[in-house]
């Protein structure tokens, strides 16, 4: 018997233009393993969307009359409303400036990472199913220039860290820095699965969500500048 697919990843669409939207769901619904399940034209229907549809990925626009991206993205991630969740989201904020500071600080609220406006159909399908994957959807340099600019100040590391053992240490700034899994593994003389595993503990005991909130984690407690 062959194996049953995977069901498509469910794509939320939030943007006040409507062709923008209608061409982004064109290329969405193209790919067999994506389909778009809603649309938002502001930030404010986007949070009740979500609540409603339990979508696996919003691509939400920045810049919105009413409520805006960053401020959407923020009550998306509030801590009553993912407890509330039976499944968890990713959000990719769209805009059209590179290393704008408003997705830093939609990163910094919970987003997965920032896609241009003008990126290509296959830029846009395979950051769906990269963040689905619980990777960022930019390059690791551009996620350290962002963070640094958004954390000019390091935070007190809260007790959780401490729980930690030296090699989950290590690989919570081997993802800081942006390394993949073979390569953390490579540094440490460990096999990839190990790497998984000690991730899968950080990410427990930090009460974190994906890489991309390890990252955040790490610049916001000043951890990668002492790496």
């Amino acid at each position: 018997m062959s194996a049953t697919p995977a069901p498509p990843i469910r794509v939320l669409l939030v943007d006040d233009q409507e062709l923008f939207r209608a061409g982004v769901r064109t290329i969405i619904d193209a790919q067999p393993d994506l389909e778009v399940v809603g649309e938002a034209g502001d930030g404010d229907q986007a949070v009740r969307l979500v609540a409603d549809l339990e979508p696996d990925v919003v691509l939400m626009d920045l810049r919105m009359p009413e409520l805006d991206g960053v401020e959407a993205t923020r009550r998306i991630f509030a801590p009553e409303r993912v407890r509330a969740r039976s499944r968890p989201v990713r959000v990719v904020v769209l805009t059209t400036f590179d290393l704008d500071e408003r997705a830093a600080t939609a990163i910094r609220h919970g987003a997965s990472g920032f896609l241009l406006k003008d990126a290509t159909p296959a830029q846009l399908t395979d950051a769906v199913r990269t963040v689905h994957g619980g990777n960022a959807v930019l390059a690791p340099n551009d996620l350290t220039t962002l963070l640094e600019g958004e954390f000019r100040t390091s935070r007190p590391l809260p007790p959780a860290y401490d729980r930690l053992t030296d090699k989950e240490r290590e690989v919570l700034l081997g993802v800081a820095r942006g390394d993949s899994n073979a390569e953390i593994a490579a540094s440490l003389f460990v096999s990839e699965s190990t790497v998984k595993t000690h991730l899968g503990q950080v990410l427990r005991k930090l009460g974190l969500r994906d890489r991309v909130q390890v990252a955040v984690f790490a610049h916001a407690h000043g951890l990668v500048t002492e790496s």
